[in-house]
This record gives C-alpha cells, sequence and structure tokens, in this order.
C-alpha cells in the first residue's frame, strides 16, 4: 500500500484574519451559509460576527444556528438549507462537533467547505473526517469525506479569548498524535488517510509533541490572560494543523480507540480531547513505556489541567461493567487499537485503564 498525506486546501492563522474573510472565499463563489454554535457564548458570538460583518454583507452571508450536536438529522437540515439557499460554500463556525456538521452537510450538499473555529479544542478542522453521534452523544459513526476542508481560519484573537479549558482539551487531543503514529508506524498500520504513514506525516506529527512539551504550559497562561502570545500562536498551530494532518496521514492507535469506548459510559461527559488525554495514558501502560516517559506523561497532561483519573471525567467507581463496556467499545472490529504491534484484548484494555487510573491518584500523592 502506499504513503498517502492529505492536507486542507489552505489554512490561515494570526490575529484578526476572520476580517479578511472574503478574500479568502472569493474561489468558491459570492453567497455563503455560515453555521453557528450558539453555545459558544453570546460575547464570542458578537465577536465573530462583528469580524464577518466587516468582511462580508448580509447579502453574501446567511448565519444560522446550529451543529451543537453532529448528528445525522443536524447534518441533514444544514445540507437542505444550503441547497434551499443556493448558497455557493458553507462556513462551519465554532467547535468540533459545529465544524463537522458543516464538512458533512458540504459533502452531501457538493459544495466546498470553510472552517472557522473559535477555539483550538482539537485537530478536526483540518481533516476529511466527520465523526457522527447520536442524540445522546454516543459516538455513532465516521463519515470519510471526498476531500479535507477547503479553507481553515484561525483567528488568535477570538481564540486567545476561549475558555481556557478549551485549549486544554485541544492540546490532549494532540498529545496523542506522535504516540500513536510511532505506535502505527511500529505495527505498519494503515492511516485515516488510507495509506501507511509517510515520512511528512510522521516529522509533522514528531513536530506537534515538540512544540507542546515546549510551549503548552506558556500557551494555557495566556489563554488565561485573554493574551496573545507567541507560545499561543504555536500550540495553535500544533493543535490544528499539525495535529491535524499528524493523526490523520499518521495514525491512530489506542488512545482514541479508548476515548470511543469512553463515550458510551453513563457518567463520562467531558470533551473529546480530555478522553484523549487519558485514553493516551492508558496506551502508555499498555505499551509498557519506561517509567520516566510514563511519569512526564502524567506530569504533563497534570500541568495543563486535564484528567489523569477517571475521577476527573466524572467516573466515580473504576471497577464496574460499564467499564468493561468501554474496554469492549475500544475493542470493536474497525478500532484503530488495531494499529500496534501489541496482542491487544477488551481485557488488556480494561486492566491498562484501572492501571492509568491508579497512577493518576499515585502521582497526585507523589506531589
Amino acid at each position: 500500500m502506499a504513503n498517502i498525506s492529505i492536507f486542507p486546501g489552505k489554512y490561515v492563522q494570526g490575529r484578526g484574519v476572520l476580517s479578511e474573510l472574503k478574500e479568502h472565499l472569493a474561489a468558491f463563489g459570492s453567497r455563503f451559509l455560515a453555521v453557528v454554535n450558539p453555545t459558544i457564548g453570546e460575547e464570542t458570538i458578537e465577536r465573530v460576527t462583528a469580524a464577518l460583518r466587516r468582511s462580508l454583507s448580509e447579502d453574501e452571508l446567511l448565519l444560522i444556528e446550529g451543529g451543537a450536536e453532529c448528528s445525522t438529522a443536524e447534518i441533514e437540515r444544514v445540507a437542505a438549507l444550503i441547497c434551499e439557499k443556493e448558497c455557493d460554500a458553507v462556513l462551519g463556525i465554532g467547535g468540533g462537533k459545529t465544524l463537522d456538521t458543516a464538512k458533512a452537510a458540504a459533502h452531501f450538499a457538493r459544495v466546498p467547505v470553510g472552517i472557522v473555529p473559535t477555539a483550538a479544542s482539537s485537530d478536526a478542522p483540518c481533516s476529511a473526517l466527520a465523526v457522527i453521534y447520536n442524540e445522546k452523544g454516543q459516538l455513532e459513526s465516521r463519515l470519510r469525506l471526498r476531500r479535507n476542508p477547503d479553507l481553515v481560519v484561525m483567528d488568535t484573537e477570538i481564540i486567545s479569548r476561549a475558555p481556557a479549558r478549551l485549549l486544554a482539551a485541544g492540546i490532549g487531543d494532540a498529545f496523542a498524535t506522535y504516540i500513536e503514529s510511532r505506535r502505527c508506524v511500529l505495527a505498519n498500520g494503515d492511516t485515516v488517510a488510507g495509506g501507511k504513514v509517510s515520512l511528512t506525516a510522521g516529522g509533522m506529527a514528531r513536530l506537534c509533541w515538540e512544540t507542546l512539551r515546549r510551549d503548552a504550559r506558556r500557551a494555557m497562561q495566556a489563554v488565561r490572560a485573554g493574551v496573545c502570545t507567541q507560545a499561543l500562536e504555536n500550540i495553535v498551530e500544533a493543535n490544528t494543523l499539525l495535529s491535524g494532518v499528524g493523526f490523520e496521514s499518521g495514525g491512530k492507535s489506542a488512545a482514541h480507540a479508548i476515548h470511543d469506548g469512553l463515550t458510551w459510559h453513563p457518567t463520562c461527559h467531558c470533551m473529546h480531547g480530555e478522553k484523549v488525554a487519558f485514553g493516551t495514558l492508558a496506551e502508555l501502560v499498555l505499551e509498557n513505556v519506561d517509567e520516566t516517559e510514563l511519569w512526564e506523561a502524567f506530569a504533563f497532561l497534570d500541568d495543563i489541567g486535564l484528567p489523569i483519573t477517571l475521577e476527573d471525567m466524572g467516573i466515580a467507581q473504576a471497577v464496574s461493567a460499564e467499564m468493561r463496556m468501554v474496554a469492549e467499545k475500544a475493542t470493536a472490529p474497525g478500532e484503530s487499537i488495531f494499529n500496534t504491534n501489541l496482542t491487544v484484548t477488551a481485557d488488556a484494555v480494561y486492566d491498562a485503564i484501572l492501571l492509568a487510573d491508579a497512577l493518576g491518584h499515585a502521582y497526585r500523592k507523589r506531589v
């Protein structure tokens, strides 16, 4: 099988770049539908709307609310509106589920899509993938799209004002990128892009990891203060572009599979990147990495404010039938956990989750 790397059509990042949106959309047409998630907060919506109106008129841009849940019904609703309003392209504005809704709706309506995250909370913006959930927020399926987004716009002025927890979740998602990619390389596994890991994708995954270790703590300080620094710019790029290409063309493994299992736990309702962060700790346990690397991972995630115990994710009882179900879902046929050269079973994953939880509590006692 060939090495395959896929990328978004155009990636734009910087302070105030949303006010230049018309310039970047010109190639797609003159009338656009923008799906805005109302849960991003009134202040953020006002800031985004003001920036959009500096670039596009009301005749050029139709704003609608939506995308709080990326479900089949919501995708169908937005796709129908694109056709009804005769829009040349669609924009997704908000977090990961809104962005996936816009990508999927554009896929079915066969129009270009622009992605405008209001936080660097995941690596979803750049991918040719939409994760579909049911109305309860449980993972239902993954939709492979014909191509990556045509445009991704990261306005760091807006992103610097987003809640710190959102940036932390993006760091948690990006934290898994290199760890999963190196395991995929060892296993000669298949990537989301449909091929083997290329040097380019593997290099971007490693650069993502190095950037996180150097700048993540300072970026968290910046976003807590609501300011845009070079460290924050670097982490926005790591969370979005480096991790986006790194996971899609560099390979996924156990961390995201354990995330998928956790979506089925009845009391685990934390963010995607938070679940992935804990899944990465469980993956490191499965891999039996050396003690130094393991404790460094616990220290890094705890410093950022990410979960290192099940209790951090709202799971009070570790040993339970629900946790058995998590392990079974993580090892279901087709899951990315099989991109490993290890022997993986539901029992092994269950034990790794419990040990990661115990080590998280032990780490907190040490410090």
